[in-house]
């Protein structure tokens, strides 16, 4: 039994020497954040297609079972919105074949102003994408969440291929002014999206986003602990990102997340120990 959680990427300044070695090479640190968590998002990849070598890197410093849950490039899901996509999407897919099996999920992130009046283009899209990836379509809309139709209508969609509703709870974050700059930035460019802890498949995926205030974020994230472990126990395989405003202690708060899952489903297999940020000391 997983539970996979991760960040919004896996190379942060400030990890360097807080968390991770700081004498990393480029090539080096996904291997590294690799031992603190087992996912990462790819939030790269919405803003350019990857080459072939870096893609083989990636693989090269990820075991099998790591999960990448990769954005589809902004000119299919944003600039063309799904229409006329077919040879950037096959280059896409081309370019991440060296990953295999550690593509856990394709990510359609789409704009907020995709309404419910576009569901034909994002349903015909999905029957059209080939059957060898999962999907999941994280919608920004405030109509999928207020009105009851629309919700069933997507859900609906998305359940005819097989596709999960990503979740991106950011409750927490607009649960009280702004204490920050990063938080403040923050409120100008993150949705204010309800909490939905629906799954419509065996996997699951969560973006939850708390405060800079390490203490706030733990607290804000307690009423996912009894959803993600009920879907532990009914078999399913949830994939939980952590973020902050500043993300500097969020590699550390993904893996706090795992241990306050484990101690509700103890057979939850235990995440790697983690690589030393600096050498060992005598004392």
């Amino acid at each position: 039994m997983e539970l996979h959680v991760g960040c919004a990427m896996w190379t942060y300044a400030p990890w360097q020497g807080r968390y991770l070695p700081t004498s990393l090479s480029p090539r080096e640190r996904l291997r590294a954040y690799a031992t603190w968590c087992n996912a990462v998002e790819g939030n790269t990849t919405f803003y350019a297609t990857p080459a072939p070598a870096t893609v083989s890197s990636w693989a090269a410093q990820t075991t099998c079972d790591f999960r990448f849950v990769l954005k589809l490039p902004k000119p299919i899901t944003h600039e063309r919105r799904l229409a006329d996509v077919d040879e950037p999407l096959r280059a896409f897919l081309t370019a991440i074949e060296p990953l295999g099996p550690r593509v856990h999920d394709l990510w359609i992130q789409l704009p907020p102003s995709f309404s419910p009046a576009d569901l034909d283009a994002l349903t015909g899209f999905l029957r059209r994408l080939p059957r060898e990836h999962r999907y999941c379509v994280e919608v920004r809309h405030r109509a999928f969440f207020a009105d009851p139709r629309s919700e069933q209508q997507l859900e609906r969609a998305l359940g005819e291929t097989g596709a999960e509703w990503v979740t991106f709870d950011t409750t927490v974050l607009f649960g009280s002014p702004p204490v920050t700059g990063a938080e403040r930035e923050a409120w100008t460019r993150k949705p204010r999206l309800p909490r939905r802890s629906r799954a419509l498949t065996s996997y699951p995926v969560v973006r939850y986003i708390g405060r800079d205030d390490a203490a706030r974020t733990v607290a804000g994230w307690q009423p996912w602990l009894a959803p993600v472990a009920g879907w532990l126990r009914e078999g399913r395989s949830p994939t939980v990102f952590i973020h902050t405003p500043d993300n500097i202690e969020a590699l550390d708060l993904a893996r706090r997340f795992h241990d306050d899952v484990r101690a509700l489903v103890p057979e939850v297999e235990p995440l790697p120990e983690p690589i030393p940020s600096g050498p060992p000391t005598l004392f």
